[in-house]
C-alpha cells in the first residue's frame, strides 16, 4: 500500500472534525493529546470550520491526512513559529521551525508507513517556507510513539518538562540537507 500525505481542504471541516474525535476516543489518547473528548465534541461547527479553513491556507499552520480509497487514516498537523516568538508551551523560539501536533494513525493502520507519508508531507512544506527544523513533544511513556518518530528522523533535544498530560520530552528534526546529514553523522 503505498501512501502519501496531503493538505486538507477548507471544506473538508466535517471529515477534520470526525478525524480528531476519533483520535481524542483512541485508548492511548491520555498521553497523547492535551484535549479530551468531551471537550472537542462540545465544539460548535463553526469551530471546525475555522480549524479547517486555517489548516488548509495561509503559512501559520497546516493539516495533513493520509488516505486509502477516500478514507482518512491518519492525520498531522504543524505549527509554524519564527525565531522570537514564544510557542504553545510558554517556551521561547530561536530559530524558525513547525511543531508537530496532533499526530494520530487509525489503530488498523499502524506501522505500514503512514506516519511516515505524514511527515514527509509535513516536512516538505515547514522547508518550503524556510523553516529550519520540525519539533515535537511526546509523552514520555509514549514509547511506541517515540520510536515511530525516530524512524521518521527525529532526535531528541534532551529538554523534558511537564504539561497537562503529564511527563514529555521534545524531539526534533532537520529539515535541510546538511542537517540530516550532521544528524545522522550525531546519532550513528
Amino acid at each position: 500500500m503505498t501512501v502519501a500525505g496531503r493538505r486538507v481542504r477548507a471544506d473538508e471541516w466535517e471529515l477534520v472534525r470526525d478525524l480528531r474525535l476519533d483520535a481524542v476516543r483512541d485508548p492511548l489518547a491520555p498521553i497523547a493529546f492535551l484535549h479530551s473528548y468531551e471537550a472537542e465534541a462540545a465544539h460548535p461547527d463553526e469551530f471546525w470550520q475555522d480549524r479547517a479553513f486555517n489548516a488548509a491556507s495561509g503559512d501559520a499552520a497546516a493539516q495533513f491526512v493520509a488516505e486509502v480509497d477516500g478514507e482518512w487514516i491518519g492525520t498531522v498537523t504543524v505549527i509554524r513559529w519564527d525565531a522570537g516568538d514564544t510557542d504553545h508551551h510558554g517556551r521561547d523560539v530561536t530559530a524558525p521551525r513547525g511543531d508537530v501536533v496532533g499526530v494520530f494513525v487509525r489503530p488498523e493502520h499502524r506501522g505500514s508507513g503512514v506516519v511516515d507519508a505524514l511527515i514527509s508531507a509535513a516536512a516538505a512544506w515547514a522547508r518550503s517556507l524556510g523553516d529550519e527544523s520540525l519539533t515535537l513533544d511526546v509523552h514520555a511513556d509514549n514509547v511506541r510513539a517515540q520510536a515511530a518518530y525516530r524512524r521518521v528522523g527525529f532526535v531528541e533535544t534532551g529538554a523534558r518538562f511537564s504539561s497537562s498530560i503529564g511527563p514529555e520530552l521534545e524531539m526534533s528534526r532537520a529539515l535541510f540537507e546538511a542537517d540530516l546529514r550532521n544528524a545522522d553523522k550525531v546519532s550513528s
